[in-house]
Protein backbone atom coordinates (compact mmCIF):
# COMPACT_ATOMS: atom_id res chain seq x y z
CA UNK A 1 0.00 0.00 0.00
CA UNK A 2 2.71 2.60 0.66
CA UNK A 3 4.86 2.17 -2.07
CA UNK A 4 1.10 2.90 -4.34
CA UNK A 5 1.23 5.94 -2.30
CA UNK A 6 4.54 6.76 -2.54
CA UNK A 7 3.94 6.15 -6.41
CA UNK A 8 0.76 8.88 -6.49
CA UNK A 9 2.96 11.60 -4.77
CA UNK A 10 5.66 10.98 -7.21
CA UNK A 11 2.74 11.74 -9.83
CA UNK A 12 1.76 14.58 -7.98
CA UNK A 13 5.20 16.37 -7.91
CA UNK A 14 5.55 15.67 -11.55
CA UNK A 15 2.30 17.17 -12.56
CA UNK A 16 3.09 20.42 -10.33
CA UNK A 17 6.56 20.22 -12.22
CA UNK A 18 4.59 20.38 -15.36
CA UNK A 19 2.55 22.81 -14.32
CA UNK A 20 4.83 25.27 -13.64
CA UNK A 21 6.85 25.36 -16.93
CA UNK A 22 3.18 26.08 -18.39
CA UNK A 23 2.59 28.57 -16.44
CA UNK A 24 6.41 29.84 -17.37
CA UNK A 25 5.61 29.12 -20.95
CA UNK A 26 2.56 31.54 -20.52
CA UNK A 27 4.40 34.35 -18.96
CA UNK A 28 6.88 34.04 -21.69
CA UNK A 29 4.41 35.26 -24.12
CA UNK A 30 3.53 38.47 -22.32
CA UNK A 31 7.07 40.26 -23.26
CA UNK A 32 8.46 40.65 -19.74
CA UNK A 33 11.73 39.58 -18.30
CA UNK A 34 13.85 39.91 -14.73
CA UNK A 35 17.49 41.27 -15.67
CA UNK A 36 19.64 41.39 -12.72
CA UNK A 37 16.27 40.79 -10.64
CA UNK A 38 14.54 43.64 -11.79
CA UNK A 39 11.40 44.04 -13.87
CA UNK A 40 11.81 44.75 -17.67
CA UNK A 41 9.02 45.14 -19.98
CA UNK A 42 9.29 45.69 -23.66
CA UNK A 43 8.46 49.67 -24.55
CA UNK A 44 5.68 48.59 -26.55
CA UNK A 45 4.11 46.65 -23.66
CA UNK A 46 5.25 49.01 -20.76
CA UNK A 47 3.42 51.92 -23.34
CA UNK A 48 0.10 49.90 -23.34
CA UNK A 49 -0.28 49.11 -19.66
CA UNK A 50 0.12 53.44 -19.00
CA UNK A 51 -2.88 53.72 -21.23
CA UNK A 52 -4.72 51.28 -19.04
CA UNK A 53 -3.81 53.14 -16.09
CA UNK A 54 -6.65 54.94 -13.74
CA UNK A 55 -6.01 58.10 -12.32
CA UNK A 56 -6.39 57.84 -8.22
CA UNK A 57 -9.12 60.41 -8.26
CA UNK A 58 -11.54 58.85 -10.72
CA UNK A 59 -10.66 54.91 -9.09
CA UNK A 60 -11.72 56.44 -5.72
CA UNK A 61 -14.97 58.63 -6.98
CA UNK A 62 -16.12 55.56 -9.11
CA UNK A 63 -15.89 52.87 -6.08
CA UNK A 64 -18.57 51.50 -4.71
CA UNK A 65 -19.33 52.87 -1.25
CA UNK A 66 -19.37 49.52 0.52
CA UNK A 67 -15.88 49.37 -0.72
CA UNK A 68 -14.78 52.66 1.15
CA UNK A 69 -17.00 51.84 4.12
CA UNK A 70 -14.63 48.78 4.81
CA UNK A 71 -11.57 50.06 3.73
CA UNK A 72 -10.19 50.87 7.17
CA UNK A 73 -11.32 47.30 8.19
CA UNK A 74 -9.15 45.70 5.43
CA UNK A 75 -6.89 47.78 6.43
CA UNK A 76 -6.95 47.50 10.52
CA UNK A 77 -5.38 44.16 10.02
CA UNK A 78 -2.12 45.22 9.13
CA UNK A 79 -1.99 45.62 13.03
CA UNK A 80 -2.55 41.82 13.89
CA UNK A 81 -0.44 41.04 11.00
CA UNK A 82 3.13 42.57 12.22
CA UNK A 83 2.19 41.33 15.67
CA UNK A 84 1.69 37.78 14.30
CA UNK A 85 5.00 38.32 12.08
CA UNK A 86 7.09 39.97 14.69
CA UNK A 87 5.90 36.85 17.65
CA UNK A 88 6.13 33.77 14.77
CA UNK A 89 9.37 35.04 13.49
CA UNK A 90 10.84 35.69 17.16
CA UNK A 91 9.63 32.06 18.19
CA UNK A 92 11.37 30.48 15.08
CA UNK A 93 14.85 32.71 16.14
CA UNK A 94 14.61 31.13 19.71
CA UNK A 95 13.11 27.30 19.53
CA UNK A 96 13.90 25.79 16.10
CA UNK A 97 17.73 26.21 16.84
CA UNK A 98 17.03 24.52 19.69
CA UNK A 99 15.18 21.85 18.73
CA UNK A 100 17.53 21.29 15.88
CA UNK A 101 14.67 22.36 13.60
CA UNK A 102 15.70 24.12 9.91
CA UNK A 103 14.72 27.34 10.03
CA UNK A 104 11.97 29.03 6.98
CA UNK A 105 14.02 31.59 5.21
CA UNK A 106 11.67 34.44 5.21
CA UNK A 107 12.58 35.73 2.02
CA UNK A 108 11.22 32.92 0.14
CA UNK A 109 7.76 33.74 0.99
CA UNK A 110 6.98 37.44 -0.04
CA UNK A 111 7.06 38.73 -3.07
CA UNK A 112 6.69 42.74 -3.79
CA UNK A 113 7.00 43.22 -7.47
CA UNK A 114 3.47 44.57 -8.68
CA UNK A 115 4.75 47.95 -8.10
CA UNK A 116 6.61 47.91 -11.05
CA UNK A 117 3.06 47.44 -12.98
CA UNK A 118 2.36 50.84 -14.66
CA UNK A 119 -1.26 50.09 -15.58
CA UNK A 120 -1.71 49.90 -11.72
CA UNK A 121 -2.42 53.75 -9.67
CA UNK A 122 -0.90 54.14 -6.48
CA UNK A 123 -3.96 52.73 -4.36
CA UNK A 124 -4.17 49.52 -6.35
CA UNK A 125 -0.14 49.10 -6.23
CA UNK A 126 -0.75 49.68 -2.08
CA UNK A 127 -3.01 47.59 -2.12
CA UNK A 128 -1.43 44.43 -4.10
CA UNK A 129 1.55 45.18 -1.41
CA UNK A 130 -0.95 44.77 1.05
CA UNK A 131 -1.96 41.57 -0.28
CA UNK A 132 1.24 40.28 -0.73
CA UNK A 133 2.54 41.13 2.12
CA UNK A 134 -1.00 39.59 3.87
CA UNK A 135 -0.56 35.98 1.85
CA UNK A 136 2.98 36.03 2.26
CA UNK A 137 2.95 36.00 5.86
CA UNK A 138 0.28 33.50 6.14
CA UNK A 139 2.43 30.85 3.84
CA UNK A 140 5.44 31.76 5.81
CA UNK A 141 3.97 30.95 9.47
CA UNK A 142 2.12 27.96 7.85
CA UNK A 143 5.84 26.75 7.21
CA UNK A 144 7.06 27.38 10.30
CA UNK A 145 3.91 25.68 11.83
CA UNK A 146 4.47 23.03 9.26
CA UNK A 147 7.78 22.20 10.77
CA UNK A 148 6.93 22.35 14.51
CA UNK A 149 4.02 19.96 13.46
CA UNK A 150 6.72 17.47 11.31
CA UNK A 151 9.07 17.71 14.48
CA UNK A 152 6.64 17.52 17.33
CA UNK A 153 3.48 15.23 16.26
CA UNK A 154 3.88 13.89 12.59
CA UNK A 155 0.65 12.02 12.87
CA UNK A 156 -2.07 12.30 10.05
CA UNK A 157 -5.63 13.09 11.32
CA UNK A 158 -8.24 10.58 11.57
CA UNK A 159 -10.70 12.74 9.18
CA UNK A 160 -9.76 14.53 5.76
CA UNK A 161 -8.29 17.92 6.43
CA UNK A 162 -8.95 20.48 3.49
CA UNK A 163 -5.18 22.44 2.64
CA UNK A 164 -2.92 20.58 4.69
CA UNK A 165 0.77 21.67 4.18
CA UNK A 166 3.43 19.80 2.23
CA UNK A 167 4.78 18.03 5.16
CA UNK A 168 1.62 16.09 5.96
CA UNK A 169 1.74 13.11 3.55
CA UNK A 170 5.35 12.08 4.62
CA UNK A 171 3.46 11.64 8.59
CA UNK A 172 2.49 8.63 9.98
CA UNK A 173 -0.85 7.27 9.45
CA UNK A 174 -3.30 7.81 12.39
CA UNK A 175 -3.31 5.13 14.81
CA UNK A 176 -0.02 3.61 13.46
CA UNK A 177 2.14 3.86 16.82
CA UNK A 178 4.89 1.66 15.19
CA UNK A 179 5.16 3.89 12.25
CA UNK A 180 5.06 7.34 14.79
CA UNK A 181 7.68 5.76 16.91
CA UNK A 182 10.19 4.96 14.18
CA UNK A 183 10.00 8.19 13.01
CA UNK A 184 10.31 10.00 16.43
CA UNK A 185 13.76 8.44 18.22
CA UNK A 186 13.54 9.17 22.49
Amino acid sequence: MTSQIDGLIDKIRELEDVLEAEFAKRSAGLRFGLEHGRVVFEEELRRRHLELKTNVFRYITRARLVVILTAPVIYALIIPFVLLDLFVSVYQAICFPAYGIEKVRRADYFAFDRQHLAYLNAIEKLNCAYCSYGNGLIAYVREIAARTERHWCPIKHARRVIGTHQHYREFADYADADAFRARRPE
